[in-house]
């Protein structure tokens, strides 16, 4: 549809989600959208003892690397969400919502800037997120809102498979997302979501890779 005819309407749901480093959202991670382009896959969803993400949500990608790096390193980097924000910038803040290990039941709240655009302000969003399967060193499965003033993600459903490999571990991850905003233009939603995705693996995989435990051979 060419600028002439989109419809005010239209426009401003478009703005909107252009103000979605919603990869900033659920994911923690501030990328320009064309960095990562929606991937089609025709295997199984990933799962956490045999919950996957959202088989209804319009919204999906899913990304992978190998990480050279003891599966322990990266599972502490990953499921210590306390620590994100030493290893994520775009996390700018944490907390836990209860004591110990993250676990079934576990929940976090944490906060990352978005930028203006033409129909919604400089915000923050607030992402609270529940552990629903977690099997130690294998997988986690968590869920949750992102929500900033005009910006809105109802849902977002997260699983992260790990597996050992050949020369470091396999690390898999694929997200929904569902709600009207976002679900108002899917294949801008899903871009920011792909590149959200495509940065958050990066970060941990250079994390991972540089952390002192990296020569522990325990893989």
């Amino acid at each position: 549809m060419s600028r002439s005819t989109t419809s005010p309407q239209s426009r401003a749901r478009r703005a909107a989600l252009l103000a979605i480093p919603l990869a900033v959202g659920i994911l923690g991670v501030s990328v320009a959208p064309a960095q990562a382009a929606p991937v089609q896959h025709t295997t199984a969803p990933l799962t956490c003892r045999g919950e996957a993400v959202d088989p209804a949500a319009k919204i999906k990608y899913r990304t992978e690397a190998v990480i050279t790096a003891p599966l322990s390193t990266i599972w502490r980097l990953q499921t210590d969400v306390a620590r994100w924000p030493s290893w994520q910038a775009p996390v700018t803040s944490m907390k836990r919502l209860d004591p110990g290990p993250l676990r079934p039941g576990s929940r976090f709240r944490w906060t990352t800037p978005a930028p203006p655009t033409e129909t919604t302000p400089d915000t923050t969003l607030t992402i609270t997120s529940t552990v629903h399967q977690l099997q130690h060193g294998k997988c986690v499965r968590w869920s949750g809102p992102a929500i900033g003033e005009g910006l809105r993600i109802d849902n977002g459903v997260h699983v992260w498979n790990f597996t050992k490999v050949r020369g470091g571990v396999l690390v898999r991850t694929e997200e929904t997302w569902t709600g009207a905003q976002v679900e108002a233009d899917v294949p801008t939603a899903t871009r920011y979501l792909g590149a959200g995705l495509e940065a958050w693996l990066g970060d941990l995989k250079a994390a991972a890779e540089a952390d002192p435990c990296h020569h522990r051979d325990d893989r």
